[in-house]
């Protein structure tokens, strides 16, 4: 029964819940756009909501990319830059102690905020809080997860997550085997896990999908104040072609230039 069960939820799960979270994100955003989005409620006791949405956000990403560099690096990728399995796991417990430390103080204040301050609490749905709850829950399973790796750090434990990973990667059905001994807190950190990835696409946190990264990359422009007639002004920003200042005036102005040959 134990094997079977550890099958089904490190073996079969996993491929359940990316489907769900990929095929479902797709769909939701082409059938509910407008619901593709996170509630704000920031007026709303907007301080303790800063502070912690702050931590949880900045706690969450660097929790995320830890587990995404760490988990589907090859390890021979490690061993050619000659990191250690000791070395990874040392540093893995105190960057990933410390974001998990903030980001589950954000989410207790986000969780607080949200569940006793009547306002907000009226303005929240049940699929919020749930969020809510679950998060803080993973986060607080990661952190318990410390006190076990702290007493073995020669990263063997660790291998074994990385292999299991790439298994599941790389369609392996013997995946599953590698974790089938490790420490329950282990698996149910990685059960919740892909648990919440299995409600993204029906929740809040589909919002993950529209990171405003291209903010980034977009053009600037600026904004140009003209005299029209009548003592009227408008106010239009101004696209230039690339590397040259943007045109007073806009295009009438710039035809009107063209045209007597300046």
């Amino acid at each position: 029964m134990n094997e079977f069960l550890n099958y089904l939820l490190f073996g079969w799960y996993p491929y359940v819940a990316l489907t769900v979270l990929f095929l479902g994100s797709i769909l939701r955003f082409d059938k509910g756009q407008y619901s593709w989005r996170a509630q704000s409620s920031q007026f709303l006791r907007r301080r303790q909501m800063i502070l912690g949405s702050n931590l949880f956000h900045i706690g969450v990403l660097i929790l995320f990319v830890g587990h995404f560099v760490g988990l589907l690096t090859p390890i021979g990728v490690f061993e050619f830059l000659g990191i250690s399995h000791t070395f990874k796991q040392m540093g893995a417990l105190i960057v990933g102690g410390l974001a998990g430390i903030a980001a589950l103080v954000g989410a207790t204040l986000l969780l607080h905020r949200r569940l006793f301050d009547p306002r907000v609490r009226r303005s929240s749905s049940i699929g919020d809080i749930l969020v809510l709850v679950l998060l803080w829950l993973q986060l607080v399973l990661g952190i318990a997860t410390t006190f076990w790796t702290i007493g073995d750090l020669s990263g063997e434990e660790m291998v074994l997550f990385m292999g299991w990973a790439h298994g599941i990667l790389t369609f392996d059905p013997s995946a599953a085997e590698l974790i089938i001994d490790t420490q329950l807190v282990y698996k149910l950190h990685i059960v919740l896990g892909l648990t919440l990835f299995l409600i993204t696409p029906f929740t809040r946190l589909v919002h993950i999908w529209s990171v405003p990264v291209w903010y980034l990359l977009r053009p600037g422009y600026q904004i140009v104040r003209s005299r029209a007639k009548g003592g009227r002004r408008s106010t239009t920003p101004v696209d230039s072609p690339a590397g040259l200042a943007p045109v007073p005036g806009g295009d009438a102005a710039v035809r009107a230039r063209s045209e007597s040959g300046q």
